[in-house]
């Protein structure tokens, strides 16, 4: 079924530029592209368009313009507040990124990597993985976010205390500005004073300036020692003391700290019976430290959360002895 609304001669000059699997305008292939990733909002679009090279994105803006057409990109639509999908139906149509998928450069040496903005964020993480560098970017849609919307939205994640947000990780990008034109900031130098910041315009601008078409990120060297702790806390305002002596006696070395209510455990066991947290305190915490192998990190955690414990901060810890168990107390996090 054809969404009504639409020209036979539109859909002509779409397939033109993208080819027949390029364009999905019927209904049940368009509905996974017009709900956000709760499903509490559902969108409209005169079609879905899948560009598969930059070129293609550039006279898709070019003619949508011609046509009077909005619109809007879209990443991994793993959003929660209808930002990639159109609720007042309007005449608008989805450019989804997700053909424009490819890792194009990984240099370890100089710790840079350059992708597609429809590449998946799991994907850019294990590419740098292979490198042995880290990609600290780390959200609980990994597995199906793609990094232009992830710049786009500036993206947060649980690495921001130590990595910062998507701005603070992104050192170029390429841009389809409004009338088709492209932008290349890919520079690949961290010390860059040379004019204005250009980059800094699109990053959190979610699609409303251009469209995104390539990211350039910054890599990390991949941490050696990784130590996972979950915490149970008697208040919300403990919590936060505890953060303040985390900065203070593990310096950089912290790379996490999430603060979770124990009426969150109780809301994500309606979705998975089985969630139990490792502590039973009304509050709790997750902490993680990062760091090279000259650290003993185990040492460095063990010994700020004895002073806790001292000071009444903590009332109970579990720290992970194994990557499987950390694992397991993220599972709860995302969960």
């Amino acid at each position: 079924m054809t969404v009504p609304g639409i020209a036979s001669p539109v859909l002509d000059a779409l397939q033109n530029i993208v080819g027949a699997r390029g364009v999905i305008a019927d209904t049940s292939g368009m509905a996974g592209y017009l709900r956000d990733w709760s499903g509490d909002y559902r969108g409209t679009a005169l079609a879905v368009l899948r560009p598969g090279t930059v070129t293609e994105v550039q006279a898709l803006v070019r003619l949508c313009g011609s046509l009077g057409l909005g619109i809007i990109p879209q990443g991994g639509n793993t959003g929660l507040v209808a930002g990639a999908i159109d609720i007042n139906a309007g005449s608008a149509v989805i450019v989804s990124l997700e053909r424009l998928n490819a890792i194009r450069l990984v240099d370890a040496e100089n710790f840079i990597l350059q992708a597609d903005a429809g590449c998946v964020l799991q994907t850019i993480k294990d590419a740098s993985e292979q490198a042995d560098c880290l990609f600290p970017l780390a959200l609980g849609a990994q597995g199906s976010c793609r990094i232009g919307g992830n710049a786009a939205t500036n993206a947060g994640g649980v690495n921001v205390l130590r990595y910062g947000m998507a701005r603070d990780l992104i050192l170029g990008l390429e841009v389809v500005l409004a009338d088709g034109e492209l932008w290349d900031g890919f520079c690949g130098l961290r010390k860059n004073n040379t004019g204005y910041d250009l980059k800094q315009l699109f990053i959190g601008a979610e699609g409303t300036l251009g469209i995104i078409t390539g990211v350039e990120v910054k890599l990390f060297p991949k941490p050696a020692r990784v130590e996972t702790a979950y915490l149970g806390l008697a208040s919300f305002e403990a919590a936060v003391a505890l953060f303040g002596q985390a900065r203070r006696d593990c310096s950089d070395l912290v790379s996490a700290f999430e603060i979770i209510g124990d009426e969150c455990i109780e809301l994500a066991r309606l979705i998975d019976p089985e969630t139990v947290a490792p502590v039973a305190a009304p509050v709790q915490v997750l902490i993680e430290l990062s760091s090279s192998a000259l650290v003993d990190l185990n040492a460095v955690l063990v010994g700020f959360l004895a002073g806790a414990m001292e000071k009444g901060l903590v009332s109970d810890a579990v720290l992970a002895t194994s990557g499987a168990q950390a694992k397991g107390f993220w599972a709860i996090r995302e969960g």
